[in-house]
C-alpha cells in the first residue's frame, strides 16, 4: 500500500514538472522533464536556430517514448544532440535499432489501452 501511495506521488509530481528553455546562437538548452507536449515548442526553437542548431540535455531530468523518437529524429535530420545522460542516450539507441513497423505498432497498441481503460 506505501508502495503504491508513494507511486502515485511521483507520477503525479511527473505530471507537474516542468521543461524550460533557452536558446542562445544556435544552442537550445534544456532544463527539467522533456514530454511530448513541449516538443512542438522545442522543435520551433531549432527551427529558429537554423541548421547548426544543437540541442543541449545536460539539465533534462526525464523524457517519455515520444521525446526520445523527436531527439533521435533531430540527430538523424543533423541537428546535434548534446549532453544526453547515458539513460537518455540508452533509450535513443533502443528505440532507433527497433524496425518501423515495430514502433507504428507500439504506438497503436498504447492508445487502444488508454481507449480502452477510459471506457
Amino acid at each position: 500500500m506505501a508502495n503504491a501511495l508513494h507511486s502515485g506521488k511521483r507520477l503525479s509530481s511527473w505530471r507537474k514538472m516542468t521543461l524550460r528553455i533557452d536558446r542562445v546562437g544556435e544552442r537550445v538548452r534544456l532544463s527539467g522533464d522533456l514530454r511530448s507536449e513541449h516538443l512542438h515548442q522545442v522543435q520551433a526553437e531549432v527551427d529558429q536556430g537554423g541548421s547548426r542548431s544543437v540541442l543541449d540535455l545536460e539539465e533534462v531530468d526525464r523524457v517519455d517514448v515520444e521525446a526520445v523518437h523527436f531527439l533521435n529524429s533531430c540527430e538523424a535530420r543533423g541537428v546535434s544532440v548534446l549532453n544526453a545522460s547515458a539513460f537518455i542516450r540508452a533509450w535513443m539507441a533502443q528505440e532507433s535499432a527497433r524496425p518501423a513497423h515495430l514502433k507504428a505498432a507500439g504506438r497503436t497498441a498504447t492508445k487502444s489501452k488508454t481507449k480502452e481503460g477510459s471506457r
